[in-house]
């Protein structure tokens, strides 16, 4: 039968129910992680005591911090330093996460209308369920794979704009100068991001079981293990 069937039935079962929950969950995996921005302050006190100096940066999403400056070059402690920037860019695991929970907020809003009006097509056949079967498990993998790849990333971010990852990044602070990071950005938000993105995953490996028992592979092999009666 072709048309549209609306019904909200689906949506109180559990393959309806959790596709709800992973659309909510993908919006707040790629909101929290993209467009952030934060910033850092850095005191430079002279170590014979000429001076002392702040340094400031702003770094933001996608995190290419190679391309951020923390010292446009100048004298520092009575020396010419040249332009120094921070090290690291970590764009590609970044935008990867973000990447991943976009298509999973688009497919998890596709397959949200299938289910309250097209339910009967997606039934009709085993090419829907099945499709839906594979997606939810390619979905599940690749959200082990961001989210592992982005915690990694966003453990380098806060290090390099640790006072540890500065005086690594701006060797004048280990001859000339004692570098504290006073004033960090606060990457909570980006934390946040990292637990959404293993929440995600949890949720797709879980209604994997259920897109999998819609397929006649559960159907078939549920009927061949049924013993009969004596």
């Amino acid at each position: 039968m072709i048309g549209t069937q609306f019904d909200l039935t689906p949506l109180k079962e559990p393959l309806g129910f959790i596709k709800i929950l992973e659309w909510v969950f993908a919006i707040f995996a790629f909101g929290t992680s993209g467009g952030y921005t934060g910033d850092a302050v850095v005191n430079l006190a002279c170590n014979d005591s000429s001076s002392n100096a702040t340094l400031e940066f702003t770094f933001s999403y996608p995190f290419r911090l190679n391309e951020i400056p923390l010292y446009k070059g100048g004298i520092l402690c009575n020396k010419s330093v040249n332009a120094t920037y921070l090290i690291g860019d970590y764009s590609s695991s970044v935008e990867f996460f973000v990447s991943i929970g976009v298509l999973a907020f688009l497919y998890s809003m596709v397959a949200l209308v299938i289910y309250v009006g097209f339910l009967h097509i997606y039934r009709e056949s085993n090419r829907g369920p099945v499709a839906d079967f594979i997606i939810t498990c390619l979905f599940a993998f690749f959200w082990l794979v961001s989210s592992s790849a982005w915690a990694q990333g966003l453990q380098n971010i806060v290090y390099v704009t640790s006072t540890e990852g500065i005086c690594y990044s701006f060797k004048f602070c280990a001859s000339d100068a004692k570098c504290t990071v006073v004033s960090h950005a606060s990457m909570g938000r980006l934390n946040v991001s990292v637990v959404f993105g293993f929440l995600n995953l949890i949720l797709w490996a879980g209604n994997a079981w259920f897109a999998y028992k819609e397929t006649s592979w559960h159907t078939s092999s549920t009927g061949t293990t049924a013993q009969p009666g004596s």
